[in-house]
């Protein structure tokens, strides 16, 4: 499964961040509960107009744009 189809990015729908398709749930609250403890079951149960596919939809759509990422090293400082 892939988060394509499930992820929507629309400037007109929280000022463009990801959100689960036709909702107004960001893909950052899933993740938020998920550093907080919640299971999936969890999620389901407090957005129960989600599923399954959905929230992991938003860890697979996480996990693609942090391998994309790229981090460039401080510059020394000089003293």
């Amino acid at each position: 499964m892939t988060y394509l189809g499930r992820i929507e990015i629309n400037p007109g729908k929280l000022l463009g961040k990801p959100v689960i398709k036709g909702t107004r749930i960001p893909v950052a609250l899933i993740l938020n509960l998920f550093a907080r403890g919640y299971t999936i079951d969890r999620i389901l149960e407090a957005y129960p107009n989600l599923r399954r596919a959905d929230v992991l939809a938003a860890l697979r759509y996480s996990e693609a744009r942090l391998k994309r990422e790229s981090v460039a090293p401080l510059a020394a400082s000089s003293r």
